[in-house]
């Protein structure tokens, strides 16, 4: 049986990593799935195993333990048929800065930040050398309108956005793909885990299936930055070709005239 080589996700015993490493083996990926829940790792690969005969390994890890987070980092440094990493692990918090737990934003910052930072500077040598690779990293629409929910959350995917757009002027030209999905609020797992599960009911609420479905389409289209609730992509367009520009505003060894600096 052919195949596109192996496509390593985390976060993936359930919502939108379950249903990436769905997609995937049924496009012809071979999968190693990564989340702490084996039991549901296990069901998933089973699943999948069952429905498209690909080659499905299981590998059980809390990537905010520094040994586990080492085990997946030494598999994407070490097995060569791995062509795709999508960062997917994260979790959230709708609570305020006036009664979050500090532990916890600490631990989202790990799993959110760290995690993701590490596993992609660990494999991006490897895709580089061979010209070849993708890595696709989850974010958020809070990650842009960071006054919604908690704002460690939002600042964290805020990084993962910024983060993107550094990966990729630093591997487009070895050849190696980078693409930054910005999902929208999305039925899954994740608000019951972030305190407000009445969120999976709203109208404005989208399911993960079209959301992994949307950011595969942005992906076989080329794009770079994938928003599947955002109806007018020139929008982004926009708004990055804003960004872009004042970037180049910014370097002046004397304040603005507003200051009135003497």
């Amino acid at each position: 049986m052919s195949t596109l080589g192996t496509a390593l996700v985390t976060g993936a015993s359930t919502g939108i990593g379950a249903i990436y490493a769905d997609r995937l083996a049924k496009r012809g990926y071979d999968l190693i799935l990564v989340a702490r829940n084996e039991q549901r790792l296990q069901g998933v690969a089973e699943t999948i195993r069952g429905e498209t005969g690909r080659k499905v390994t299981v590998l059980p890890a809390d990537l905010n333990n520094a040994s586990d987070l080492a085990r997946v980092e030494a598999v994407l440094r070490d097995d060569s048929s791995i062509t795709m990493l999508i960062n997917n692990a994260g979790v959230g918090s709708v609570a305020s800065s006036l009664n979050a737990d500090i532990d916890k934003m600490e631990a989202m910052i790990g799993l959110n930040i760290t995690a993701l930072t590490r596993l992609s500077y660990t494999v991006a040598p490897a895709f580089a050398e061979r010209g070849a690779g993708t890595i696709i990293n989850i974010a958020s629409v809070v990650g842009i309108a960071a006054e919604i929910l908690n704002g460690v959350y939002s600042a964290s995917k805020a990084y993962v956005i910024a983060f993107g757009h550094s990966l990729q002027n630093d591997l487009a030209a070895q050849g190696v793909r980078i693409q930054s999905v910005l999902p929208g609020a999305t039925a899954t797992e994740f608000w019951d885990v972030a305190g407000y599960s009445a969120q999976k009911e709203s109208a404005i609420t989208m399911s993960a299936e079209d959301a992994v479905d949307a950011a595969l389409a942005g992906l076989d289209s080329g794009e770079l930055v994938t928003i599947p609730g955002l109806h007018e992509g020139e929008a982004w367009d926009r708004w990055e070709a804003d960004r872009r520009n004042l970037s180049l505003k910014l370097a002046n060894a004397k304040p603005a005239p507003r200051y009135n600096i003497a």
